[in-house]
Order: C-alpha cells, then sequence, then structure tokens
C-alpha cells in the first residue's frame, strides 16, 4: 500500500483585533491510493470483525492540531459502510458510521469544522478524481480526539461492511494532519442546560465551561466569550469565575494557565410558549495566543470554542401523584358539605373534634369580589358549580374576584388553635385564560412561628415551581385538569393561600377565581426528646486556651428540652441528678428556647418574684429540676448551667 506526503502552509486571516486567529500553520497531506480488489468491499470479505486496511505512514514528528480525512470509493447502499481512523497510539474515530442509507458511493472530505453534518450525506454521489472531493461533512464522531497527539507512526483507516448484500470498491483516501505552531493555546467551549423540557414561566440554569487545555504551551489572557442569551430566556443571575455582563453577553473569563477551566453559570427564567424550541449559542470572541484548531469570533459553529444548548417548552404534562398523608394518631375532616359560611364573609372559625379551633381569614388587596349566583352569591362563597372533576359535585369555598394588577392577591389564612401533625388539601380551578387571567397560587406554613414547606402537586393544566402553581392551560370549572394538591407531612399550625396572577396575565386580569375544597388533618401527636451537652470553660493550668476537664475545671451543661410531636405539652419537668466529683456553681442557671440563646437568669429556687420568665430552675442537694408550664409543637427550652471539677 503506498501512501504519500504533501505539505502545505495555509495562513488564515481574521478581521478581529481582539482575538488573533490561528497562526500561519503548516497542513501535510498524506495519500492511500491502493484500491482494493473490485467489490472486495462487503460483509463476506470485509466485516467490521476483520476491515479493509489502509495506512498513513508520517515520518516526521510534530504536535497534531487538526485532523481531516477524504475518501473515495464505490458502493451500493452507502448506510452499510463504518469508516473509523486510527492514530499511531490507537486512538479511535469512528467519523462514518452507517449513514447514508440506500445511497451510493462515498466521495467526501471530513472536517469537524463544516458546516453540514454527515447525517445528512443522503444522496448518491459519483467517483471523480480527487481532490477535491465532491462534498465536505463533519463527522459522526469528532476527530478533535486526535488533537494534541505525535504525528509520527503510522495512521490506520478501517473501513467495514456491516450488512448483507451490497459491495463496492475502495479507491482513495487522503489524510491531512495540521500541525501546531511552536507557541499556541487550545481553548475549548462546552454549554449545558439543566432542563432539556422545562415547563414555561420555570427556572433553567446554563452552565459554561472553558478551557485551556493541558497540550498547549501557552497561558491565555484577556480570555472573553460571549453568550447574549435567546429570546426565550430570561436573565435572571449569574455565578462563577470572572465577570458577566448581561447586556452585552460577554464573560470576562481572564487567563488560564495549560489544564486550567473556568465555569460561569447563568440562571435564567423560560419565556416561550408551549412546544417552542430555544436554543442558546456561546463562543470565545477573544484570547491573547493563538488557537491551534479554531478562531476566536469567527461564529463557525464546528470549531471546539463554539458551544450550544437548547430546549422544548413541555406542551403536555401528566397530572402529578400527589404524597399519601400517614396519620398515626388518625384524622379529621374539615368538611364543607356540613359547614356553614356566610356568603361574603371574609373570616370564620369552627370546632373541630380530635384538633381544636380552626380559623379562616381571608383578605383581598387591589381586587373586588364578585357576586355570581352559579358560584354561591357574594364571594367568597360556598358553591358546587366549581367540582374538581369530582363525579358527584361537592361544597368547596370559591374565591371570585376581580383584580386590576399582577401583583394583587387574595390571601387566606387557616388557623389551627392545636398544630396538625399534618395535613392535606386541593385546590380546584389553577388554570390560564389567554389575554384574562394566569392564575399563580403559593402556599406556606408555618408550627410555633418557624416556617415550613408544603409539597404541591400539579393538575394538567399548571405547573409547580417550589411551593407555587402557576396555571398555563385552560381547565372547565367541572374538570380536574385545574386541581392543585397541598399537602404538609408534618407538623403544621398555620396555612396561607396567597392566589393571584403570574407575568402572563395582563396588566389588568379581570375576573378570575379558585375554590378550597375539603381539609383532612392529621390529630396531633405526643413527642418530646432531650440532649445534654458539656464544654469545658477553663481549667487552673491553660486557664481559657484550649482547657481539658481536669480537677479545678469549670464546665458548663446545657439541658435542652424539644416539642417533636405536634400536640402541645404541659407541665414539663425535667431532673438531673448531678455527679459526685461535681460541684454546682450556685447563682449560674440560665434559661431560654436554645442553648445559644439560654440568657436569662434563673434563681436557684423556682420561685419567686425574681422569675421573669416562664420557665423554672431549681437545685436541692445535687440534683438540678427544670420546668415549662407548656411546649408547642417544635418548641424547645434549654436550661445552662456551670460547676466544678472536684
Amino acid at each position: 500500500m503506498a501512501a504519500h506526503a504533501v505539505a502545505y502552509a495555509m495562513a488564515l486571516l481574521c478581521g478581529c483585533l481582539l482575538a488573533p486567529s490561528a497562526s500561519a500553520q503548516s497542513i501535510n497531506r498524506y495519500t492511500n491510493n491502493t484500491a482494493s480488489a473490485a467489490n472486495g468491499i462487503d460483509d463476506t470479505a470485509t466485516p467490521c470483525s476483520n476491515p479493509l486496511k489502509r495506512t498513513f505512514v508520517v515520518g516526521t514528528s510534530y504536535t497534531v492540531s487538526d485532523v481531516n480525512i477524504g475518501v473515495l470509493l464505490s458502493h451500493t447502499y452507502r448506510g452499510d459502510l463504518v469508516m473509523t481512523l486510527v492514530s499511531p497510539v490507537g486512538t479511535r474515530a469512528a467519523f462514518a458510521n452507517r449513514i447514508g442509507g440506500q445511497a451510493d458511493n462515498f466521495n467526501a472530505l471530513i472536517d469537524d469544522q463544516a458546516a453540514s453534518a454527515i447525517s445528512g450525506y443522503t444522496a448518491n454521489d459519483t467517483i471523480t478524481a480527487v481532490p477535491p472531493y465532491n462534498n465536505t461533512f463533519s463527522p459522526s464522531s469528532a476527530l478533535s480526539v486526535f488533537n494534541g497527539q505525535n504525528s509520527s507512526g503510522t495512521w490506520t483507516l478501517e473501513i467495514c461492511d456491516a450488512a448483507a448484500q451490497d459491495s463496492g470498491t475502495f479507491q482513495q483516501a487522503d489524510l491531512y494532519l495540521t500541525a501546531a505552531p511552536s507557541n499556541y493555546a487550545d481553548l475549548s467551549l462546552t454549554q449545558s442546560v439543566n432542563s432539556t423540557t422545562p415547563n414555561d414561566l420555570a427556572s433553567i440554569s446554563y452552565t459554561l465551561t472553558v478551557t485551556n487545555s493541558a497540550i498547549s504551551n501557552l497561558t491565555a489572557t484577556g480570555i472573553v466569550v460571549r453568550d447574549v442569551l435567546p429570546t426565550g430566556a430570561n436573565y435572571v443571575s449569574a455565578s462563577g469565575s470572572g465577570t458577566y455582563n448581561s447586556a452585552t453577553g460577554d464573560w470576562a473569563v481572564g487567563s488560564l494557565a495549560p489544564g486550567q477551566s473556568a465555569t460561569l453559570t447563568i440562571n435564567a427564567t423560560v419565556a416561550a410558549g408551549n412546544g417552542v424550541t430555544v436554543t442558546n449559542s456561546a463562543e470565545v470572541t477573544a484570547s491573547s495566543v493563538t488557537d491551534i484548531d479554531s478562531t476566536p469570533n469567527n461564529g463557525v459553529t464546528g470549531e471546539d470554542d463554539y458551544a450550544a444548548a437548547a430546549f422544548t417548552v413541555a406542551v403536555s404534562r401528566s397530572a402529578g401523584i400527589a404524597p399519601t398523608l400517614t396519620c398515626s394518631a388518625g384524622s379529621a375532616v374539615f368538611d364543607w358539605d356540613t359547614q356553614a359560611w356566610t356568603a361574603g364573609a371574609t373570616s370564620n372559625s369552627y370546632t373541630l373534634a380530635g384538633l381544636g379551633t380552626v380559623g379562616f381569614a381571608i383578605t383581598n388587596t387591589n381586587g373586588t369580589f364578585l357576586s355570581n349566583a352559579t358560584y354561591g352569591g357574594q364571594s367568597p362563597a360556598k358553591q358546587n358549580a366549581v367540582t374538581g372533576g369530582l363525579a358527584a359535585p361537592q361544597q368547596s369555598l370559591e374565591q371570585l374576584v376581580d383584580v386590576t394588577s399582577q401583583s394583587a392577591t387574595v390571601n387566606t389564612t387557616i388557623t389551627l388553635g392545636s398544630a396538625a401533625n399534618g395535613l392535606q388539601f386541593t385546590i380546584f380551578d389553577v388554570d390560564f385564560n389567554a389575554n384574562q387571567f394566569a392564575d399563580k397560587v403559593t402556599v406556606t406554613g408555618s408550627v410555633g412561628g418557624i416556617p415550613v414547606t408544603p409539597t404541591l402537586t400539579n393538575g394538567t393544566a399548571n405547573f409547580i415551581s417550589g411551593n407555587s402553581a402557576y396555571g398555563d392551560a385552560i381547565s372547565s370549572d367541572t374538570q380536574s385538569n385545574g386541581n392543585v394538591v397541598v399537602t404538609f407531612s408534618g407538623p403544621v399550625d398555620t396555612v396561607t393561600v396567597a392566589y393571584g396572577d403570574h407575568s402572563y396575565a395582563p396588566s389588568d386580569p379581570g375576573q378570575q377565581g379558585i375554590a378550597l375544597h375539603d381539609i383532612t388533618f392529621c390529630k396531633a401527636v405526643s413527642g418530646i426528646s432531650v440532649t445534654k451537652v458539656s464544654s469545658v470553660i477553663s481549667d487552673p493550668f491553660n486557664g481559657t486556651i484550649n482547657p481539658k476537664a481536669i480537677p479545678g475545671a469549670v464546665m458548663e451543661y446545657c439541658i435542652l428540652i424539644s416539642n417533636t410531636g405536634s400536640a402541645t405539652l404541659s407541665s414539663i419537668s425535667a431532673s438531673d441528678p448531678l455527679p459526685a466529683k461535681f460541684t454546682y456553681a450556685a447563682g449560674t442557671m440560665t434559661s431560654g428556647t436554645t442553648c445559644a440563646g439560654a440568657t436569662t437568669t434563673e434563681d436557684d429556687n423556682n420561685t419567686g418574684t425574681d422569675e421573669s420568665d416562664p420557665y423554672g430552675a431549681a437545685i436541692s442537694g445535687t440534683t438540678i429540676t427544670g420546668t415549662a408550664p407548656s411546649l408547642t409543637a417544635g418548641g424547645a427550652v434549654a436550661l445552662k448551667f456551670r460547676g466544678t471539677v472536684n
């Protein structure tokens, strides 16, 4: 097999003052025109276990910065063929992997930087003298895997036939190896998006990484990557290396030594219609030094300093599956079918067996409640026209409102006299009507003043982001499409439902409404935990610097009693017998709700007018006792004291 080598010099020019192009580089051509036997390429003679091989012997040594290969052969049904280039060190790239289907013949140059992918090589081709080749395509598997390798040695082209019946004849192949300049950097760029099928209005993030290859022999400075977010992705924030200018899209990376990388995360909000594909592209636009295989700011998508990521807004979705509410102490149901509500009222309270008082308070900011007989009269009102898809319509509390701005909200606060150990209810009709309203419902909760977060489960006319539901499709009064299930899986004593519009609503949304259905409450359960921690304050030898628990050392103890259940605990008392070799330091007892916050001074007798807080503390002999009249769900009391090691 004969291989011929020809060397060329290529000078590339760049119209960008800030970003130098790849400097003059030597492109070396190696040809093998030893033809195969006529129709010698078939599944019997050259299966992929025994491919036809043609070699290119390279006798000179240099660093490879780019590889192209041209192949000329006849073959019926081109889609049978697999062509692979193998470097002297064994790196493989299957640049043409069963492409072209029923088309005949192969007359193409394969180049990573080509504008057209080889998957589009579907037309019959002709056998002509080469070069030039009839077509240029980017490969099935990138040839850039060879960049940075040494040229010297034997390169091998493997051609195999992976299917029966058709055959062909190899004519010629040309291997083009570009020698890297003596001083260079090799910058490459990657980009990804964290969701390829986000919902409209969802939050997404792009991650950009620029790398100076370890094969580079120069540090690149003044690196700039340009990523102007496309229509359909609205900028929110950015974080990572360097600085990002959202107006120009320029990421000032700075400098990268060989082998170093820098990463930028761009956060955005989806702002495109269902089914719309949004592509975000980025490119290295400036660098202080020559890049061996790409030119900054030239817009060539096939170069490795260019990257793109795309997402397609979800067209449809399935209704979510709500968590199962597990109530270890049983449950109680607040059923609107059995509870009274005066139409137009904005507050009421009820007594629920096994739970205590349940209160409702509704406020309306910048809107007007409407009166409609179909929906129970003057809103808020009980009604059963909005059914949430229930086979037998049930009563629910409708909030029919005319709002005058996107920022207007109706806030419903549900309070419990005693914390529930979890709860679940459904909100009907969270949906969207173009040019009228775009429902948004945000649900928050707390227990003992500490925030707790619910799980929201979507219907098909809305989607969930965090603890908010966003309507993006229409749902009729009798459909379940607009349902949103709210689940608190742990203790909660206050729930707030904030109802309004998101950004797809007009500036004056107008009439809209949701309905709150029955609530299942988990009955309260008791739970208590006690922890005790100690620390060494000082010792006779080290003072307060790294003290040890030795005789004479001052120790501090903290006892923390926590209500881990949902029921309120009362008449709490905890005792701590002190060890024989520990002497309590009189007057050192303090209390609070945490060990760090236990700063309220307690006397030693648990009585008297000097007790200024609800907690008590006393010492009798060698036993310390702490008391608290009650602890609500999630509450805690801490008692802290000091003493000396005997």
